[in-house]
């Protein structure tokens, strides 16, 4: 598995949040979930101007094993969808890290204050 990037915060159902300019939040999954989920043949992403609640069910990922429930780690409005990744969904297999899946405009990025951050995450995956 490779090292969790420090400058994130981490759900525990395993979504990865970035915050960057102007409140906007990117989300995507951990390294750990796509590697748990095996290769991904199709991701279901939010519609865009969605109103999402913090931890509101929004988004699908489905492989050759399973299929998961991706879940919102802010509250706020779906601003952008990554739709190569809904292409070529094994991008995120590829580097779960460097593919973001959708991104939220954040009504209150206080939320985040809530997520772990990479050594707690990592914590929880080696329980």
């Amino acid at each position: 598995m490779s090292d969790l990037p420090v400058k994130l915060k981490y759900t525990k159902s395993h979504e990865w949040a970035q915050v960057e300019d102007d409140n906007i939040v990117r989300v995507g999954i951990t390294d750990f979930a796509q590697e748990e989920l095996g290769d991904l043949v199709y991701i279901e992403l939010p519609e865009l101007g969605r109103k999402v609640a913090s931890q509101q069910q929004c988004a699908v990922v489905e492989s050759v094993k399973t299929a998961s429930d991706l879940f919102s780690p802010v509250s706020g409005t779906v601003v952008a969808i990554n739709e190569a990744v809904a292409d070529e969904p094994e991008q995120v297999n590829a580097d779960a890290y460097g593919t973001w899946l959708f991104c939220i405009k954040a009504d209150d990025l206080t939320e985040l204050d809530g997520l772990m951050d990479s050594v707690a995450y990592q914590q929880m995956i080696d329980e």
